[in-house]
């Protein structure tokens, strides 16, 4: 077997076993502005669960900095829960759908967005 195709392997069982490792290839800056303009007013401009809005939800916006958190949600949960909403993905209903706000690359840049607070 060659070295190429262990290596691909191993990237393979990696993304599998640990989904978490694959990370969004998308634009932070831009994420930023997006998250910004669309999630800020819930989870606060810096992700912490704090926005103006939290105060009156039930249950609160996730902090999205906690790194123990963010470390064992994947990609594509980030994706799912962004573009269906909570309530699409077995969380919070108060959590809406931005599938029709956003398109799909802008919704990979939140998430790399999202990766870069909690590290």
């Amino acid at each position: 077997m060659g070295k190429a195709k262990i290596i691909g392997i191993v990237i393979t069982l990696s993304m599998v076993f640990f989904p978490y490792l694959a990370r969004a290839q998308g634009n932070v800056d831009k994420g930023k502005n997006l998250f910004t303009q669309q999630c800020a007013s819930c989870h606060g401009p810096g992700g912490k669960g704090d926005g103006p809005a939290a105060m009156a939800l039930k249950p609160k916006p996730r902090d999205l900095t906690d790194k123990a958190y963010m470390a064992g949600l994947s990609d594509q949960h980030l994706l799912d829960v962004i573009k269906k909403g909570g309530a699409a993905v077995g969380k919070s209903p108060l959590m809406p759908s931005m599938g029709a706000a956003m398109k799909d690359n802008d919704i990979q840049d939140v998430v790399a967005f999202l990766r870069s607070l909690a590290k």
